[in-house]
């Protein structure tokens, strides 16, 4: 493979060991930086903000001309998706994303043929990012993955254990297997058409991949993971893709086996030494610091990003944090992360 070597994060991701660790933050643009505050005051709610190429611009470029960041990563939501296919979503601050509850009836009214024209926004974002951002700077894209977004679907927020969409995928097989077809083919093609627009590697965010067992991680998240690569990889050949399957625990090289990813995000519950015994040394992995560490900052903070650059050192490895950064975070504290990161 020719080296890649004017990106070093997308270099990463597809296998080439760096001489230390690009760094990109998930959630590096949000509610922690007081620019994005400013900016998300001036719409009317946070899907007009991901619907504004402008403002979804000037959202994704905010933490990169604060910090020393490899990557910057499309500003959006997994739950465009449903948006798109004409489900209810909305926002409520301190509630986070509301969507009326799909039952079988639902499924069957999701609308296909309206999604890519109703997620044109997105795609003109990418473009003027492709055009502002400097060369040597990788540009994400991404979508949830088929469980997580169904989970949201089917049950209507978010919850701690997903238990109607666990159930709703029990007691009505034939629906739930419905309503993961539309997502997988709406996924392919969003992402094709991410890729289309300039963006250089895409991240599969399976945010609720715990809580299943075997039998259910299989069918609910490896399959239609592995589908959705297959079906981009047509469309877009040798697409790279990140695959952050949160909670997966030992079913992590299940799931890089099953799916062909590129990278596989690693969360902070995760030891370093399960990854290293598990998942081949040429495999490219993301992560894990935990987002309360960024928090508290301080010697611990740096001891334990210094020991997660150390145990991933012989191998491709992007540092990352092993979940999304959080409001409460000092903006002090990422400046050093991404310096002791860059420079030691």
């Amino acid at each position: 493979m020719a080296p890649v070597t004017h990106k070093p994060l997308l270099a990463t991701v597809l296998g080439q060991r760096q001489e230390r660790p690009p760094i990109w933050i998930m959630r590096q643009a949000g509610r922690y930086l007081p620019e994005y505050r400013q900016t998300r005051a001036q719409t009317g709610g946070f899907l007009e903000l991901c619907y504004t190429p402008e403002l979804a611009v000037e959202v994704t470029l905010q933490p990169l001309r604060r910090f020393d960041l490899d990557a910057a990563i499309l500003f959006s939501d997994i739950l465009v998706i449903p948006d798109a296919l004409g489900q209810s979503v909305r926002f409520a601050t301190g509630e986070g994303p509301l969507l009326e509850p799909l039952d079988e009836k639902g499924i069957d009214s999701l609308d296909r043929d309206r999604a890519m024209s109703h997620l044109a926004p997105v795609f003109e974002t990418l473009r003027r990012l492709r055009a502002a951002l400097p060369a040597e700077k990788t540009l994400i894209g991404f979508c949830g993955a088929p469980w997580t977004v169904a989970t949201y679907m089917l049950g209507g927020r978010g919850s701690p254990d997903q238990w109607t969409a666990r159930r709703f995928a029990l007691e009505h097989p034939e629906a739930f297997d419905k309503l993961i077809d539309i997502l997988v083919d709406t996924s392919i093609d969003y992402l094709a058409g991410q890729f289309e627009a300039g963006a250089d590697v895409v991240q599969l965010f399976e945010s609720w991949a715990l809580n299943l067992d075997d039998a259910s991680f299989a069918r609910q998240v490896m399959e239609p993971n592995r589908r959705i690569v297959e079906g981009l990889r047509q469309r877009v050949p040798d697409a790279p893709v990140i695959g952050f399957p949160r909670g997966a625990a030992g079913n992590l090289r299940r799931f890089s086996e099953a799916t062909g990813v590129n990278a596989l995000g690693i969360d902070f519950a995760t030891p370093i030494e399960f990854v290293n015994a598990h998942l081949p040394p040429e495999l490219a992995v993301q992560g894990n610091l935990d987002p309360l560490r960024l928090v508290v900052g301080g010697e611990a903070m740096e001891r334990q990003a210094r020991a997660i650059i150390q145990g991933f050192a012989n191998r491709p490895h992007i540092f990352n944090l092993g979940h999304g950064i959080v409001p409460e975070t000092p903006i002090a504290h990422v400046e050093r992360l991404v310096e002791l990161v860059k420079r030691g």
